[in-house]
């Protein structure tokens, strides 16, 4: 059964504007590339964005709780805004014992989902269901990857998956502004 696609026109600023796109692209590729070669310096500097913006949304929560009054979400939300400040506390005062922590939970999650998904997708056989079960494999690999290096492994790996995102997400916008321009 096909499904509906929604073309999405590219506007006449985007077309005129593509050099500008292009540019955007390059450095956030540029960016990635940087954040692979030095991926325990964006590591730690992603620790401390994350804490950062814990912090400013713990904040906005607090503020948000006492605005709205005496009403029955207000503990709830004065209990998510001392979780997200406190966490971000501590996620700027210990950015390298956070970012190990946080590879430690980012490994168990591609180990279990991955196994999950190989698995699934043998027992479904769902159309693409190899497609389903390498990727599985490869994110159970992952896992298993990123457990054995640990808690060396957090000294680099999420500076590195940054970096690597950084470097498709550029090449994104390098790929779109290409196409703009040939408008």
């Amino acid at each position: 059964m096909l499904e509906s696609v929604t073309v999405v026109q590219a506007t006449p600023e985007m077309i005129h504007n593509w050099g500008w796109l292009m540019a955007f692209g390059i450095v956030l590729a540029v960016l990635g590339v940087a954040a692979v070669i030095r991926s325990f310096a964006a590591t730690v500097a992603s620790m401390m964005f994350f804490g950062w913006m814990l912090l400013l949304g713990g904040v906005v929560e607090l503020i948000e709780a006492f605005m709205v009054g005496h009403w029955a979400g207000f503990f709830l939300h004065l209990l998510a805004s001392i979780l997200f400040v406190v966490t971000g506390i501590l996620l700027l005062i210990k950015p390298v014992v956070s970012a190990e922590v946080a590879t430690l939970v980012m490994s168990m999650f591609f180990l279990i989902g991955g196994l999950y998904e190989f698995i699934a997708s043998l027992w479904t056989h769902m159309q693409g269901w190899g497609w389903q079960a390498f990727d599985g494999a490869i994110s159970a690999l992952m896992g298993i990857l990123l457990l054995v290096q640990w808690p060396l492994s957090g000294l680099w790996a999420i500076g590195l998956f940054v970096g690597i995102d950084l470097i498709f997400v550029g090449w994104a916008w390098v790929a779109l502004a290409l196409d703009l321009r040939k408008m």
